[in-house]
């Protein structure tokens, strides 16, 4: 089943282009422009199932990070 937050995501990285990265405020935007900060766990939630399934790439300091222990300031791009 896809999420909204997936739908999101894919759309964004789609239109950013071949290596271009977006950041996951963007995606919550796209989900919600007014309560943007309610949607960035979901959208956290759907990059990491993504990142597990090779859908997209997590980024941490502009190289790939493991899905399931990341912190920090991160940003997406597909693989």
């Amino acid at each position: 089943m896809t999420q909204p937050a997936e739908v999101a995501i894919l759309d964004l990285l789609s239109k950013a282009g071949s290596g271009k990265s977006i950041g996951p405020e963007q995606a919550a935007r796209a989900m919600d422009a007014e309560n943007w900060h309610r949607a960035l766990p979901r959208v956290k939630e759907a990059a990491k199932g993504m990142a597990r399934a090779g859908t997209l790439v997590i980024l941490r300091h502009n190289k790939a990070a493991d899905p399931d222990r990341f912190k920090g300031v991160w940003r997406m791009r597909l693989p």
